[in-house]
């Protein structure tokens, strides 16, 4: 598919860069979605929760009367967890909630999501912008002018460049990714994908590469 280079101004180039069918006009899989979007966020949970057993509270480990003749129940001692203050019984442990998935269900993931955003007309192909400093204030230009700047944004360059990064981290909506770093949550989480032309290309010469 065809889509029309702009540049920061909003106009378009004249230019264009051709999407490979291959991988924004596929048969989208909305379970691979599903599953690479729940392992995204199962990765991001710290499971740092953490309750104390019997065995780390404070306390004495005198069994605080003999066993029989008292006329009361057993007792243990006063860890027990059916004291106050006692451990808890199968409490939260520390433990990490990721879990793997293939490389090949991954990809497929994101080309799924590609191809909904491709369907939407959710993609907009932007000249490479070039900034010589941090600067929010021109970066935020840009993204009005490209009509997106009140939405949420993923805005995709081929390498890192920490201007260009350091120029959107304060704008809300908007997030920066390398193209190599891009996953099928981001995709599905903003409203519009700005790629830059040179990060475009790079979709055609991945292609490229498989066939050859």
């Amino acid at each position: 598919m065809q889509i029309e280079v702009l540049n920061s101004k909003g106009e378009k180039t004249g230019r264009s860069v051709e999407l490979p069918e291959d991988i924004f006009n596929i048969e989208p899989n909305d379970h691979v979605i599903y599953l690479a979007v729940k392992q995204y966020l199962a990765a991001r949970r710290l499971g740092t929760h953490k309750t104390k057993t019997r065995a780390e509270v404070k306390g004495s480990s005198r069994k605080l009367h003999r066993q029989k003749g008292t006329g009361g129940s057993r007792k243990g001692n006063i860890r027990n967890p059916l004291y106050k203050g006692g451990g808890a019984v199968n409490g939260p442990q520390p433990h990490a909630y990721d879990f793997k998935l293939n490389r090949k269900v991954k990809d497929l993931a994101k080309m799924s999501a590609l191809t909904y955003k491709a369907k939407d007309n959710q993609i907009v192909i932007v000249e490479d912008i070039k900034v010589d400093t941090p600067n929010t204030k021109t970066m935020l230009a840009v993204l009005n002018s490209l009509n997106v700047a009140d939405q949420k944004t993923l805005l995709v360059n081929a390498d890192y460049d920490a201007n260009f990064y350091l120029s959107v981290r304060n704008l809300p909506k908007v997030k920066a990714s390398v193209l190599s770093d891009i996953n099928t949550y981001d995709i599905l989480n903003a409203k519009t994908l700005v790629i830059t032309e040179s990060a475009a290309k790079i979709f055609n010469e991945a292609v490229e590469e498989v066939e050859a």
